[in-house]
């Protein structure tokens, strides 16, 4: 899939992404799968989707990031406490906490991540 430019702006079909993902092998076999929307020097926008019982194991991300839960419920690990996050809620992670992602229903969500250059 190319990936259109966002200098003019960009928009995706996320339902329609949803239903082709879901047909990719990695899901198959996994239960879980992404697909990078955008990826431009300062931004990264992931949609990824998870089987209900998926989970990601323990990760990070090296920059401020949040997930903006579309549909299902998940479950992220924290540090801390688990905190559950509906379909509709959205979720901010600062730099470098670890946590893992659980699908307690089927679910899909955008994965927001501030990115720096590292040329």
């Amino acid at each position: 899939m190319t990936r259109p430019s966002i200098a003019g702006g960009a928009s995706f079909d996320l339902a329609k992404l949803d239903g082709e993902l879901r047909k990719e092998a990695a899901y198959a076999e996994s239960g879980y799968t992404s697909r990078t929307l955008v990826r431009e020097p300062d931004l990264r926008v992931v949609l990824t989707i998870m089987r209900s019982g998926a989970r990601i194991a323990n990760h990070h991300a090296d920059e401020t990031a949040s997930i903006h839960n579309l549909s299902g419920r998940l479950r992220l690990h924290l540090p801390d406490e688990p905190c559950d996050l509906e379909a509709g809620k959205l979720l901010a992670l600062e730099a470098g906490v670890r946590h893992d992602v659980e699908a307690l229903e089927q679910s899909a969500f955008l994965l927001t991540i501030g990115w720096r250059d590292r040329r």
